[in-house]
């Protein structure tokens, strides 16, 4: 029987990305200060990317929450119309990424969608540790469903969405609209981090070689977590979740070569067995951070376009603006 090696199954276009990453002899993540990689991904983060949409709407501003903080945020809209929106929480392992990062997909997405996005600079690690993340999360989405009226937007029409980290800021936001009585029309979780502990058949299979290493992923959480317990929480892995029945439908765009694949599968197949509808698809050939390659990437381009297509769906919008 011929068994296929993790390298095998990556698509041409990205073994190439991987290769040039190689001979770019960039210091990894893991040996970076959080300042340093903070500022080695934000200088990374365009180089791959599709063009940047223009849009209607763009506007900063900020957010209050329980401490009294301002969260940085950003509207993105194709138009001044009364529209539905999606909260969307970027990637980076609670400890890197941003708006600016992030600003390319989120364009995207209100352009393909016809929706608008919002998207938050929720505080990173290790100046802000465990919970405060997920606490500044599930207060911007309380703020928006009550402030995006004045916003100009439909606050009939909710969604939470993220990549990585911020998918599982966005599932837990879900939970927690559960169990407030917030509808959600969807949460859109891309390759979102859904277990407590690094020990799945493709967090081995995929630790090294593939975008994000598990090293890195380490480097993140210990970052981010106070102490071995915080990882029990269901607020950091969203698989300890007691109870998610009820919980707003599911799109999950997941990377078949990639640690996270295996959790995302589970936490897809825990909503399933709660009655939760869930729209799934594995890109096969990708790694983790592929959405954020539509240059190169096609795959990328393809999961864009299905989250667009999931977003109007959830939305009861005809087509894009």
């Amino acid at each position: 029987m011929h068994f296929r090696t993790p390298e095998s199954l990556l698509t041409p276009a990205m073994r190439d990305v991987i290769s040039r990453m190689k001979r770019a002899g960039r210091p990894p993540l893991h040996t970076l200060t959080p300042v340093q990689a903070r500022l080695a991904y934000e200088a990374g983060s365009g180089v791959l990317e599709i063009p940047k949409p223009a849009l209607a709407r763009v506007e900063d501003f900020s957010i209050p929450v329980r401490d009294a903080h301002a969260l940085p945020a950003r509207l993105y809209a194709p138009s001044a119309e009364e529209l539905p929106v999606l909260l969307y929480f970027h990637g980076g392992g609670f400890m890197i990424g941003s708006i600016a990062t992030h600003d390319v997909l989120c364009r995207q997405l209100s352009h393909l969608a016809g929706c608008a996005v919002l998207s938050v600079d929720y505080r990173l690690a290790p100046e802000y540790k465990f919970p405060t993340a997920a606490h500044d999360a599930w207060d911007a989405l309380q703020w928006l469903a009550v402030h995006s009226a004045g916003l100009g937007l439909d606050a009939r029409h909710l969604a939470v969405g993220g990549d990585s980290a911020g998918g599982t800021l966005a599932a837990v936001c879900a939970v927690l609209a559960g169990d407030a009585g917030l509808p959600l029309a969807l949460q859109l979780l891309f390759y979102p981090g859904c277990a407590a502990h690094q020990d799945t058949p493709s967090q081995r299979r995929f630790a090294e070689g593939f975008v994000l290493d598990g090293v890195d992923i380490s480097w993140f959480f210990n970052h981010y977590l106070r102490s071995p317990a915080d990882r029990d929480d269901w607020r950091f892995a969203p698989l300890n979740a007691a109870n998610v029945d009820g919980v707003a439908p599911a799109w999950f765009g997941l990377a078949e070569c990639d640690p996270l694949v295996d959790e995302g599968l589970m936490y897809a197949d825990k909503l399933r067995a709660a009655g939760v509808a869930v729209d799934l698809e594995i890109y096969r050939g990708v790694t983790h951070e592929f959405i954020k390659m539509g240059r190169i990437i096609p795959e990328a381009r393809h999961a864009h376009a299905a989250a667009a297509r999931a977003l109007r769906h959830a939305f009861h919008l005809k087509h894009a603006l």
